[in-house]
């Protein structure tokens, strides 16, 4: 698939919960091109910060060339980008990475904290029967509009909304099943869907998240580590930005 550069130009942005900002975006081809899975390279204004932010697509819109992020404010470049209003532009590469493979199957989608966006847009582009399971410390992001496409199942942390524990805790007391599961979110949760899946022996795709630095698989930034031998590196190695982020479970280890 085309990568492209743009100079995206901000709709709007809100903020859902503190630390936590919604931003659609204007584009002129990278929309047309996204999948569920895929995540954008966002290039900062501030000159000390050389490299680009990949933030995940939350949701994409072919028709009018609007891409929304949602994202956490992290650092200097997530602090720059909350300060953007709408009219700002904002250069953006994309679509990056492999998404999700759409498969008419049961499905359960299983987002951690900032990995639930994602689950957004793949809810949307799933048409069979689906559940989604969300996991949260406390306050709660983008229920609603995931409530639109689907069954949703709360666990929070602190018990203040739904299951009191993990994403594994709400999937076992609403007894939950599927045929094929999506997972992103932090990594001991999608080590604790990766062992789940093998139990049931379910088809299992997993999103990582991991710190990159170019985006384009060049510099071996942020590898992980694979069942299989890599044919760039010729390790036992995969480029999460590259060869992923989405990942069958059983070619990673985690």
């Amino acid at each position: 698939m085309k990568k492209t550069k743009e100079q995206a130009r901000v709709i709007r942005q809100d903020c859902l919960m503190e630390g936590v900002y919604s931003m659609w975006i204007q584009t002129q081809q990278i929309a047309r091109q996204a999948k569920p899975g895929q995540f954008l390279s966002l290039f900062m204004k501030d000159q000390s910060s050389l490299l680009p932010r990949p933030i995940s697509i939350c949701e994409a819109e072919a028709k009018t060339g609007w891409i929304r992020i949602v994202y956490r404010v992290v650092g200097r470049g997530t602090r720059e980008l909350s300060g953007y209003g709408t009219g700002d532009t904002i250069s953006v590469l994309g679509p990056l990475g492999n998404g999700f493979p759409l498969k008419p199957k049961k499905a359960l989608l299983i987002g951690g904290g900032i990995g639930i966006p994602p689950m957004l847009e793949l809810a949307k582009s799933l048409h069979g029967e689906k559940q989604i399971v969300v996991g949260y410390r406390d306050q709660q992001f983008l229920v609603e509009d995931l409530q639109a496409h689907g069954a949703v199942f709360i666990a929070t942390e602190d018990g203040s909304c739904g299951t009191k524990g993990t994403v594994m805790d709400a999937i076992r007391e609403n007894n939950l099943d599927a045929e094929i599961i999506y997972a992103c979110g932090p990594t001991p949760m999608l080590r604790a869907v990766k062992e789940y899946a093998g139990q049931h022996g379910i088809e299992c795709y997993l999103s990582l998240e991991e710190r990159m630095a170019c985006g384009i698989g060049a510099c071996l930034a942020c590898v992980c580590q694979s069942t299989e031998i890599d044919g760039h590196s010729q390790v036992n190695n995969k480029r999460i930005c590259k060869d992923g982020p989405v990942f069958l479970s059983t070619e990673v280890e985690l």
